[in-house]
């Protein structure tokens, strides 16, 4: 049985050059075996990515040749039954985490809390936390006495403060003293919390290495963290010590499932699921069941099947709609400052 080791990473860092960084990576990555996603923009990297032992730390070490990313730190975790990618990306990105705002300067982001200091910071009455994840991610674990602001994508986080910061709103900027902010594994928040300072919020705080750290670090019987942690591979979830939950994922729109959710009569592995069988036309089902028939027949004969990992297609495709859903929200705002002139 092969054993997997799963690094992720991510470092705000000015590169300029950051196009001409993608080919060597990738040559790199194909020599070790490295499977995963890694993502480029100026403003740095950001991405999971598994392999060997060995491939892991070669990959690791031609990364941090490059002095801006000599300091780069990641998070390790293993798989030992199956890889948790079928391939290699590495793309080339605006931001490294989409939020729609490519001009916030990370590098200004909050204040870092390790995980040991976590709990009492929000436990402090003083302090709004802010779950910055979207509401698929918050629904299967958060911490104890968040706020989910029941985003789809991150893109939303920001309109969301917006309207939040009005008065009477849950960050009030007449009554919010203190934010403490968090995210799976810490990349959300830099960008995050740097925004909230960009609006005027000058005590914000954000959880050092994300969820990931503190389940990895906090002993289960003094922790705050409540369920399970949503991860963008095939582990789907992890608890405590970050060893595998419990949850699977639909195949269809990617939404994470428990076992309850796995019982309706809207579950058909590969096709469906009670979160998207009203949205699946017939034309999808069919290419969905044919998909998970070849998963299936792969799966018999030990070989990968490319389609068992259509995430990052599937995250590519809601970027682009939101894309477009975005610049047709930017026209109605112009018609309508047009038609009250």
């Amino acid at each position: 049985m092969s054993s997997f080791t799963i690094a992720a990473l991510y470092k705000f860092v000015d590169l300029p050059d950051f196009e001409a960084l993608q080919a060597p990576i990738q040559k790199v990555a194909d020599e070790n075996d490295i499977k995963g996603i890694l993502l480029l923009a100026r403003e740095g990297i950001n991405g999971t990515i598994a392999g060997s032992r060995e491939g892991i730390d070669k990959m690791l070490a031609y990364l941090r040749s490059d002095a801006r990313l000599a300091d780069l730190v990641h998070k390790e975790s293993a798989s030992d039954d199956k890889a948790p990618f079928h391939r290699l990306r590495v793309r080339l990105k605006k931001e490294i985490v989409t939020m729609g705002q490519p001009n916030v300067n990370a590098l200004n982001a909050g204040i870092y809390v390790k995980p040991e200091d976590w709990n009492a910071l929000i436990s402090d009455p003083d302090v709004v936390v802010v779950d910055t994840r979207n509401d698929y991610e918050v629904g299967i674990g958060t911490f104890k006495g968040a706020i989910n602001p029941h985003t789809e994508s991150f893109r939303q986080f920001p309109d969301w403060v917006q309207e939040q910061s009005k008065t009477g709103g849950l960050l009030d900027k007449q009554k919010t003293k203190k934010v403490a902010m968090f995210c799976t594994g810490g990349i959300r928040c830099e960008k995050s919390t740097a925004y909230m300072k960009s609006q005027g919020f000058d005590e914000v705080y954000h959880l050092e290495g994300g969820i990931l750290k503190y389940l990895e670090t906090i002993p289960q019987e003094k922790s705050l963290w409540e369920g399970q942690c949503f991860v963008f591979d095939d582990r789907v979830s992890v608890g405590h010590q970050l060893i595998p939950g419990s949850y699977v994922q639909c195949r269809a729109c990617r939404h994470p499932l428990s076992e309850e959710d796995t019982q309706s009569i809207h579950y058909v592995r590969g096709e469906s699921c009670p979160y998207c069988y009203d949205k699946v036309t017939d034309e999808q089902r069919a290419r969905f069941r044919e998909r998970q028939k070849q998963v299936d027949l792969a799966k018999a004969r030990s070989e990968t099947h490319l389609g068992a990992d259509m995430q990052e297609q599937i995250q590519q495709r809601r970027l682009e709609k939101e894309a477009v859903k975005e610049r047709l929200r930017a026209l109605n705002r112009q018609k309508t400052a047009v038609a009250t002139k």
